[in-house]
């Protein structure tokens, strides 16, 4: 089995607590302000914690439809966390499972949002470098209307 990867990172003007708060809602806002990009997102198995099960359904951006996500790992203490899609057509025939982590350090007076992307692939074949530029900017766009919007609702993230 080979993978691929890629590494996404993001300067912010915002602490890296504030941030990961802000992640942590991830569920509940994106749905909101990409509704393009994330139709719903179902919890099926768990509460939020490690060995959470989640049905993502795309919208009309993103070239598949559903996904299904296993929460891996949660350190909130070190604003991290992992989670693997598992299931879905994000895999596109081609791949076991994608998996995520996302750190966000602090640096100077905001942060840095880092995430490492593997695309774990069953075979030879590997998502395209044309596909894999177009998932970076999918998450640094998903990353940066996260920040717009906690930055327009600073009650709620205080």
């Amino acid at each position: 089995m080979s993978s691929v990867s890629l590494k996404v990172e993001i300067p912010s003007q915002y602490p890296s607590d504030k941030i990961f708060k802000v992640l942590s809602d991830f569920d509940n806002i994106v749905t909101k302000i990409l509704p393009q990009v994330f139709k719903s997102i179902e919890t099926i198995q768990g509460n939020g914690d490690v060995g959470t099960i989640k049905t993502f359904k795309f919208g009309d951006d993103v070239p598949y439809k559903t996904a299904k996500q296993k929460t891996d790992a949660i350190d909130a203490s070190n604003n991290s966390y992992s989670y693997s899609f598992i299931e879905g057509d994000n895999l596109m025939g081609i791949l076991d499972s994608i998996n995520y982590h996302v750190k966000v350090e602090p640096s100077g007076g905001g942060s840095v949002y880092k995430q490492t992307v593997t695309y774990n692939c069953k075979g030879a074949e590997k998502p395209s470098e044309d596909f894999l530029k177009k998932e970076k900017e999918l998450y640094e766009k998903t990353y940066k209307a996260i920040e717009d919007y906690a930055a327009a609702h600073p009650e709620i993230y205080n």
